[in-house]
């Protein structure tokens, strides 16, 4: 029996515990906050899969490289639209209701897909819907463990992973904090990291503040190969009021426009497509457009589509909306772009195997290579569910990965050296000498957000650094929130110094990154920047880029539920 842990509660960690127990694994899900508590929660704008009879998996693959900007891994791209449909059928036998019409299942059109293949439940609530189904099943598993019938799964909430442990160059559990105050290690064989992404990162995101990368962060620091860091999706409306609550995709998808104070629907003058241009396009374009009128947000006009399609088909934006007094049938209402998603991560095969044998990555916190430089919409939560499962059934496989160049690269676009950065990190990442959370967030903002330029970049580099030199480990005394904000800040600064060492090396613009010294993208260049630590965990200096990682390429047929 293998004793799997499994960080993280979100559609991947859910789906990760499941599959792991079902199939007779010794199963503990440790979560930072409550079980239902995650990015997966808050996903309003669907599921992508091609599941209809006017549409077809190529057409799904196509549109999903197109968006990629020439950085996804077919291969990736390839399992991840053939097997997302099974993965959706889980979900309906998992219990998700998704949304109905006279013709079947619901099916909406969003930003960069040539058909309609999104499916929601719950109108906008399409995440908070998953997530409540498959929390039901874990528990129902954890419940059914304590009666002796099945395998074991343990639940431990409100519990941080602080780092990974690793011996003789393998994963072989984590450090973890309670609520009971006490750093504790978990010894397992396998970890399976799906901690989510790292909006925090910047003072506008569309997640919520657990959104830390803290197993980005465990993983880089234990010397696990990271990708692709620089690629951060900016969503392009958020409802600009406190709390940036997301303003779905689907919403410009049903025929909301974007105008600037003036009035003008200054996006078909961007793009053909208009506001259904890839997000980056679209961020980028509002943008510009804030930058023309001193900063002030632009409006999105969605007073064409009628009280009842609004609030039946988004009740959780109608709801956003009056809370913040507006009253979106018959006024537009402010939207800036928020840091939302990040294609960047952990770097994994197709079956979700880290650079570091018995570590796992999935979901958010994993770079598979499916996203590219710029996420389809509604891709996220397909990718979670694919690869969480995938990770279960190579545990049956060789505990290490095929050797790097042994001609079964899963990054088709090459990889490239791209120097060295120094860190100060030292075990639980206590790194941040007192810098305060808001500082590197404007720092990150103003520098490595939307737009970004060499010199800003250069700059920000710099005072990271400066940051990063001075140690302050987390007193043990403190009380439990002051210890958990020192390490997810510590692990921030980890973060914004890889992620803006990436966007100084891609002197480039492509996809999410776009760089005003570099305004093109340039094919000589179109390659993945992958980062290793190459020092031990108490040294100072070190990153360089590895060979791609090799995979299989052959998909096994889906476990049934």
């Amino acid at each position: 029996m293998t004793r799997v842990l499994v960080v993280g509660s979100g559609l991947a960690g859910l789906i990760a515990a499941v599959r792991a127990t079902d199939a007779g694994h010794q199963v503990t899900l440790v979560t930072k906050a409550a079980l239902p508590d995650s990015n997966t929660r808050w996903a309003q704008g669907g599921i992508a899969a091609a599941m209809f009879p006017d549409d077809s998996v190529e057409s799904h693959v196509q549109d999903t490289l197109r968006a990629g900007a020439g950085l996804c891994d077919p291969v990736a791209v390839r399992v991840l639209c053939s097997e997302g449909p099974a993965r959706v059928r889980d979900l309906i036998r998992f219990g998700v209701d998704f949304d109905r019409d006279e013709s079947g299942v619901t099916r909406g059109l969003e930003a960069a897909h040539s058909r309609s293949r999104v499916l929601h439940a719950g109108g906008d609530a399409t995440g908070a819907a998953i997530e409540a189904a498959l929390v039901a099943t874990v528990r129902e598993r954890a419940t059914r463990s304590l009666r002796g019938v099945g395998a074991r799964l343990r639940i431990q909430e409100h519990t941080m992973l602080v780092d990974l442990t690793v011996q003789d160059g393998s994963a072989t559990g984590a450090v973890i904090l309670g609520p009971d105050e006490v750093l504790r290690t978990i010894i397992a064989d396998t970890v399976i990291l799906a901690t989510g992404g790292a909006g925090e990162l910047f003072p506008h995101t569309t997640n919520p503040s657990l959104a830390t990368g803290d197993g980005v962060a465990a993983a880089w620091r234990a010397g696990a190969s990271v990708a692709d860091l620089e690629f951060y999706q900016f969503h392009p409306t958020a409802l600009a009021v406190p709390g940036t609550p997301l303003v779905s995709e689907a919403v410009r998808g049903e025929g909301a426009v974007l105008r600037n104070a003036s009035g003008h629907r200054f996006m078909l003058g961007v793009h053909p497509d208009g506001e259904l241009a890839p997000r980056d396009i679209v961020a980028r374009g509002i943008a510009r457009e804030m930058a023309k009128q001193g900063g002030e947000p632009v409006w999105l006009d969605a007073t064409g589509l009628g009280r009842e399609l609004l609030e039946r088909r988004f009740p959780t934006i109608t709801a956003a909306c009056r809370a913040a007094g507006l009253d979106w049938a018959v006024e537009s209402i402010p939207v800036a772009p928020a840091a939302h998603y990040w294609m960047g991560g952990i770097l994994t095969d197709i079956w979700g195997r880290t650079s570091l044998p018995g570590l796992f990555a999935v979901g958010e916190a994993a770079r598979t290579g499916a996203h590219g430089a710029n996420r389809l919409a509604s891709n996220s939560l397909l990718e979670a569910a694919v690869f969480a499962d995938r990770a279960v059934r190579a545990l049956r496989l060789p505990r290490r990965m095929p050797a790097a160049g042994s001609g079964q690269a899963s990054v088709s676009t090459g990889s490239t050296t791209v120097g060295s950065v120094s860190t100060g990190s030292t075990i639980g990442g206590s790194s941040t000498g007192g810098v305060d959370r808001d500082a590197v967030q404007q720092l990150m903002w103003e520098c490595a957000g939307v737009l970004r330029s060499g010199e800003k970049l250069a700059a920000a580099s710099v005072t990271l650094a400066e940051w990063a030199t001075r140690p302050t480990p987390p007193d043990g005394t403190a009380p439990l929130n002051m210890r958990v904000r020192a390490y997810e800040d510590a692990n921030l600064i980890d973060l914004a110094r890889v992620t803006v060492a990436s966007a100084l090396a891609r002197e480039e613009s492509r996809g999410a990154h776009h760089r005003s010294d570099y305004p093109d993208s340039r094919s000589e260049i179109a390659r993945t920047v992958v980062w290793s630590r190459v020092t031990t965990l108490d040294t100072a200096d070190g990153m360089q880029s590895t060979l791609n990682l090799a995979h299989p390429t052959e998909a096994e047929e889906a476990i049934a539920c």
